[in-house]
């Protein structure tokens, strides 16, 4: 042990030099092409074939601000601005209960930009079930990842739930408020004069078109928008899909513990969701999607996946209806700088769900953007506007490119057993969370969301590499040892650097070198002064 510990310190040194040396010499090489590539990519927007210019239909008056979509970010941003004493009109597809198996895991990041919010209560009173980290399981082995909850009050945890239970209460906290109309449509597209947005066009619950007008409409209507090619330039990869079961009459290894298994061929994930339920998510590679119709995906499950909880997981497969799937999407933040309107939440930005942490990015942003709002009385003036909230895309990045990147990451290499280096990488990473203290806090840290820090995922994972190098050439290198170490390094870092590369490079470690990261909010044409 106090050689692997030796191994783990050492490692952290020398990957913070390399870490440094890469970071610089990849500013250099990118920073004169930055311009070049972000005009480039400006010219390859498709056309906005969501706005509609003209139509006939009944206008329902004009507000502060239009919401499209009231799921975590719509719900949680319409609360936070109604409390501001914003008037806002909430537009939601379908105000029913959701059913669905995404967005059931909030990290203690997330829990505390709850209370940030005043959203707390909303996991009170739905069975939901406190999170004090993960079991990590490799061919008997185990890592227990511990969040590091101790500076703070014993209520700050994560916590699983039922998703559409947790929407619920989103939604009954934003009827509560009398500034903030809530209801059920469709919206079919925005409308622009100009080039700046004014409003939207739906239908309502009769199927009636509706037009009602706001000076800023902000779009968070998920990872199935239908408006996001109008103010982003979209790239959605789906790698793999979730398989998921609810599982009954059992319990989980370790109390308050989410379990993850590092099985062949594909991981699995099990966390509680109740008192008396337990999901159980397979990671299934997207070109090997068997089909659930037929009984290939339950002979697939029964056969090749082969969990500790045996017994309640065959019973859960033979439960008819309860194979669900759920595809796993990926994409980096693309946005379009459009007046009048703003995009956040799935609609902007995905992650793998394998580290559940969606809903802590999507609460995260929610917080950036109320605070660059407030000092806002006049929301009239687009174009100033919005150039001034494009600082809302740099100051997220801490928080959504360290989850993003983590959470991309480890599903490749959780998803890669059969491949030598990427099981070389499985044990490492297994072997550098049980060295404990700063190696498996650091780690837990930015996984929970309580250190959004790109600077402290580069170090984690370069430290992780070298800790995998070094147990390679131990006790003494060899010509193949050092071939394996070298191979090591390569595959980790083809893993790590194209999701830094997409998350952005400048806005992930030199954000003060972005015009945008901090603009004087736009004068008051009331008051004629600047707003602190």
């Amino acid at each position: 042990m106090a050689e692997q510990y030796m191994v783990g310190v050492l490692g952290g040194v020398i990957a913070s030099l390399l870490g440094f040396v890469f970071l610089y010499r990849n500013s250099l090489i990118r920073f004169r092409g930055l311009r070049k590539l972000n005009r480039a990519a400006s010219m390859d927007f498709p056309k906005r074939n969501s706005v509609n210019k003209t139509g006939k239909s009944e206008g329902v008056g004009t507000t502060d601000i239009i919401i499209v979509g009231a799921g975590v970010a719509g719900a949680a941003l319409a609360y936070s601005l109604g409390k501001d004493g914003r008037q806002v009109r909430v537009i939601e597809r379908d105000l029913n209960a959701p059913n669905r198996m995404a967005g059931e895991s909030l990290t203690p990041g997330g829990y505390l930009k709850l209370i940030e919010l005043g959203l707390e209560d909303c996991v009170d009173e739905i069975d939901a079930q406190q999170l004090l980290g993960y079991t990590l399981y490799k061919d008997g082995k185990e890592a227990r990842v511990s969040f590091p909850l101790e500076k703070f009050q014993s209520h700050v945890a994560g916590r699983t739930f039922h998703n559409g239970r947790f929407i619920q209460r989103l939604r009954k906290k934003v009827a509560s408020l009398h500034n903030v109309s809530l209801e059920q449509g469709t919206v079919t597209s925005l409308i622009e004069e100009n080039g700046i947005v004014k409003g939207v066009h739906y239908k309502n619950g009769s199927g009636k078109l509706l037009t009602t007008y706001a000076p800023l409409t902000i779009v968070c209507d998920g990872c199935f928008s239908n408006l996001r090619r109008s103010l982003c330039y979209p790239k959605v990869d789906i790698p793999s899909n979730f398989v998921g079961l609810t599982l009954t009459n059992c319990n989980l290894p370790k109390e308050n513990y989410g379990a993850i298994i590092l099985a062949n061929p594909s991981p699995i994930v099990f966390y509680q969701i109740s008192s008396t339920e337990i999901r159980c998510m397979v990671n299934v590679p997207s070109e090997k999607l068997p089909s659930v119709s037929n009984g290939e995906m339950a002979c697939y499950l029964k056969t090749q996946v082969l969990p500790e909880l045996y017994d309640s997981f065959i019973s859960a497969i033979e439960k008819k209806g309860n194979i669900r799937i759920a595809p796993n999407k990926i994409m980096a933040a693309a946005p379009h700088l459009t007046p009048g309107a703003l995009l956040i939440g799935d609609a902007l930005n995905m992650r793998h769900a394998i580290t559940g942490g969606g809903m802590t990015v999507a609460l995260s942003d929610v917080v950036i953007l109320r605070d660059l709002l407030r000092p806002l009385h006049d929301l009239s003036d687009a174009s100033p506007i919005s150039k001034y909230l494009e600082s809302f895309y740099t100051l997220r990045k801490p928080m959504s490119s360290t989850i993003n990147i983590l959470a991309n990451v480890l599903q490749k290499i959780f998803s890669a057993s059969s491949n030598p280096a990427m099981e070389n990488l499985q044990h490492t990473f297994l072997g550098y969370l049980r060295l404990g203290g700063m190696f498996s806090y650091g780690a837990s840290a930015m996984l929970c969301g309580l250190c959004p820090s790109p600077l402290s995922l580069a170090f984690h994972f370069f430290s992780i590499a070298i800790y995998g190098v070094g147990r390679l050439l131990l006790p003494f290198p060899s010509p193949r040892r050092l071939w394996d170490g070298a191979k090591l390094l390569w595959v980790a870092s083809s893993i790590l650097l194209p999701y830094i590369y997409s998350e952005g490079i400048r806005q992930m470690f030199f954000p003060l070198t972005v015009p945008a990261y901090y603009r004087t909010p736009p004068e008051n044409k009331d008051k004629k002064n600047f707003m602190h």
